[in-house]
């Protein structure tokens, strides 16, 4: 059952895309995960534009398509301009698309993200579903622009995003430099650690990839350990 209703999203995300496929925007967040790594569901999908008339032609074909735009509370994760239109899809199911315009700004630190940084550091990649045999060719952020991004936010499942991608990290010397521009790169890597360390992380990425066995496992935290490396060289 739980398996049906992520599958029912998954479906909307991927119509909705399909039909903004003539937009310009990057896709960030968790879809943009799943271009990396195994595939992790989402509730939602993030997507930056850098122009005004982009915006309102995302706008329109979101509505013409059953969306409806959704008022954010004062403690939303992104402060700037973001927006999120929000479907239905079942009783008490709905997808949403969150648009950040122009810019990304992290609530939590203040660091900020243009969509131009954005833009220059992405390509046209293959977008695989998680629950759905279904694929799209979609402009996506590269997989270091993204680890930057996580680093600075931080949280539980960025933490979790962070420990499955780094081990395919280009250029760790660039994010570590693109992240410690932003905020306190050790501050960041402390708390990635400390969770990383936790046995409810382990027991965490269990319960979203199966299985994690102990050399795999080693592989991915001695990653991150190594970004602190990249940092101090």
């Amino acid at each position: 059952m739980v398996n049906d209703l992520f599958s029912l999203r998954e479906q909307e995300i991927f119509r909705s895309l399909t039909a903004l496929k003539g937009c310009s925007f990057v896709i960030i967040g968790g879809y943009a995960v799943n271009a990396y790594t195994l595939p992790r569901f989402s509730v939602d999908c993030d997507i930056v534009i850098a122009d005004e008339d982009e915006l309102k032609n995302v706008q329109n074909i979101l509505i013409s398509i059953g969306y409806r735009q959704e008022h954010l509370p004062p403690e939303a994760l992104y402060s700037g301009s973001f927006l999120r239109y929000e479907k239905k899809v079942g009783n008490d199911l709905a997808v949403s698309m969150d648009i950040l315009f122009r810019d990304v700004r992290d609530r939590a630190t203040g660091a900020a993200f243009s969509a131009d940084w954005i833009f220059e550091h992405s390509k046209v990649r293959i977008l695989r579903g998680k629950t759905i045999p279904e694929e799209l060719r979609l402009r996506i952020i590269n997989a270091d622009a993204l680890l930057v991004m996580k680093i600075i936010s931080c949280r539980p499942t960025d933490i979790r995003d962070i420990f499955m991608m780094l081990p395919h990290a280009q250029d760790k010397k660039w994010l570590a430099s693109e992240a410690s521009s932003r905020y306190d790169l050790n501050d960041r890597l402390s708390r990635i650690i400390e969770k990383v360390d936790s046995k409810q992380f382990k027991d965490g990425l269990a319960g979203v990839y199966g299985r994690f066995d102990q050399d795999t496992f080693d592989k991915h935290k001695k990653a991150i350990l190594s970004l602190g490396n990249a940092a101090r060289a």
